[in-house]
């Protein structure tokens, strides 16, 4: 009964310990569900206006091809908002890294990595900043952060290197 209910409150396991760092990110969407409708009408208004002009005018095609713009356009408007479900999560504590990434399906990846043999890892670009951000265990590298923009990462590459410096240093315990 105890398992079960540490295995579905991922974070229960390590009550005991103190957490150095945990976050959790989304991509970045400007466009709200309100937004993309006052979007997607006013598209649809201009294509139906400019459609029946054409209409008028004996180009007939032309009114369904302003229908597939409108539609196109929802299309991909409807993958970006798919695409913003994905997340990660980053849980840091003495003994362990947790990492946790959510793809836009719902997929999850989860991995364990020890915080005293992890090694964080920069991509640095010279006139770009940090493009690039790896936990590395054992040869090998988990990506983190890749949806985020440069600084937002290079801030969480600098949160994760006093995490890590912390948990190698190890945890002061007071004796009361």
């Amino acid at each position: 009964m105890n398992a079960a209910k540490t295995a579905e409150h991922p974070g229960e396991e390590c009550a005991a310990e103190p957490t150095l760092l945990s976050v959790r990110y989304q991509p970045h969407r400007s466009l709200n569900q309100r937004g993309f409708m006052i979007v997607m009408f006013i598209v649809a208004g201009i294509s139906f206006v400019c459609g029946v002009a054409f209409l008028m005018m004996g180009a007939w095609p032309v009114f369904g091809m302003f229908g597939l713009d409108v539609l196109a356009i929802w299309l991909a408007f409807r993958l970006n908002f798919r695409s913003a479900r994905a997340c990660e999560e980053i849980l840091v504590t003495p003994s362990l890294i947790r990492l946790r990434h959510v793809t836009a399906d719902g997929t999850v990846f989860e991995e364990e990595l020890n915080p005293l043999w992890t090694r964080l890892n920069r991509e640095l670009h010279e006139d770009f900043g940090l493009q690039r951000l790896t936990l590395e265990m054992r040869g090998r590298p988990y990506v983190i952060g890749g949806f985020l923009h440069t600084a937002q990462r290079e801030e969480l590459a600098d949160n994760l290197a006093l995490a890590l410096a912390e948990a190698k240093r190890g945890v002061a315990r007071s004796a009361f």
